[in-house]
């Protein structure tokens, strides 16, 4: 049985288009996807995020251990900032990636909503030292607010100077007498923030900030805009362009990939990698026709079958089909003119340096 997020009832009165993702039913789009992307790039648009994961991790030995389960150096997080990182399997296979927040008493990690039970449980299988870990997902509703006009927003919503709030930094707000946790983070490229709280809140949260952002004609947007504005900016997904079957260096994760912060899980497995060399890797492609790359579609250069489609789509933004995909690493460079095979015609495309859309307003 598919579960419900609290935002569910103001889905159907926004006259949302209902599907089954993650376990959940969400909201796949509202007027259109192109109309929703082309709010996020322009103006404000309202994303309901509670099926998103949250698994909280407290204790002596926290940050050893959150440094231990994760690539990144959680170390290096200051109060308050958030950090983007990845889980792996010793063999280097991504468990998921994840944002990780350090609060005053505790971390927060935001996973992908397909994975929390199973990263639950892996985090609780390495388990070490003296910590807590509790899956509070089912006690915590996510609203994510993008696009350029987004701080136009949240400054008629909350008292707290959120100017000042730096991209990938965190603050607790007050709305009407309760406490929220605040980020200035997003899975669309554009300036944003996202808002966790109580799940009894939510409805009246989402009609307030849909009230209070009239002004910079606000709406919602649902899963379908989403993922075509996290792949304009070669933002991966999990189950597509990351699996347990590939690895932060082949996905160009490397940059949150630290193997000087000392042990983590996978490390050694990375490490072998990086001294040998990756053999694929992770690039985006712009199709030079009409064609749409989807999921699963072959690559090819001349008559060699060099990879496969992990993503793609029709970009609103660019007018025009991008994807991305692992290539042999010989045919991962920028301006490489490459085939997509498309129900069995190959259709012309060629390898950007990323991401598509480069005039994002993120912080």
């Amino acid at each position: 049985m598919a579960k419900r997020t609290p935002l569910y009832e103001k889905h159907l009165e926004y006259g949302a288009k209902i599907v089954e993702f993650a376990g959940f039913l969400m909201p796949i789009q509202y007027t259109g996807i192109i109309d929703e992307v082309l709010r996020v790039r322009k103006g404000v648009g309202v994303f309901d995020v509670s099926h998103m994961g949250e698994i909280e991790i407290k204790g002596p030995d926290a940050l050893e251990f959150v440094n231990y389960i994760t690539t990144n150096d959680a170390s290096k997080l200051e109060l308050f900032q958030v950090q983007y990182s990845a889980m792996c399997y010793p063999d280097g296979g991504i468990v998921d990636d994840l944002l990780v927040y350090r609060l005053p008493d505790k971390f927060l990690l935001v996973v992908n909503a397909a994975n929390t039970e199973k990263d639950y449980e892996w985090i609780k299988e390495n388990k070490r030292g003296n910590v807590e870990i509790e899956n509070t997902s089912d006690r915590t509703f996510q609203l994510a607010i993008q696009g350029p006009l987004s701080e136009r927003v949240m400054k008629k919503l909350v008292k707290e100077p959120i100017e000042e709030l730096g991209y990938y930094r965190a603050t607790e707000v007050e709305i009407e007498g309760k406490k929220y946790l605040l980020s200035r983070t997003g899975y669309t490229g554009e300036d944003g923030f996202e808002l966790y709280g109580d799940p009894e809140e939510a409805c009246k949260i989402w009609d307030r900030i849909m009230e209070l952002g009239k002004d910079e004609n606000i709406g919602p947007c649902g899963l379908g805009a989403r993922d075509t504005l996290r792949l304009e900016m070669k933002y991966c997904l999990y189950g597509n362009d990351i699996t347990r079957d590939t690895t932060p260096l082949e996905a160009g994760l490397s940059w949150i990939t630290k193997f000087n912060k000392g042990d983590f899980i996978g490390r050694e497995a990375l490490l072998r990698q990086k001294e040998e060399g990756i053999k694929r890797k992770l690039v985006g492609f712009e199709m030079k026709g009409k064609g749409i790359p989807r999921h699963g579609y072959a690559i090819y250069k001349g008559d060699e079958r060099i990879g496969e489609v992990t993503s793609g789509t029709y970009s609103p933004t660019l007018e025009k089909g991008i994807g991305m995909g692992y290539v042999r690493i010989e045919d991962s460079k920028p301006g490489t003119e490459i085939e997509v095979d498309i129900r069995g015609r190959r259709e012309p495309a060629v390898i950007i340096k990323p991401p598509f859309w480069k005039n994002a307003s993120h912080k």
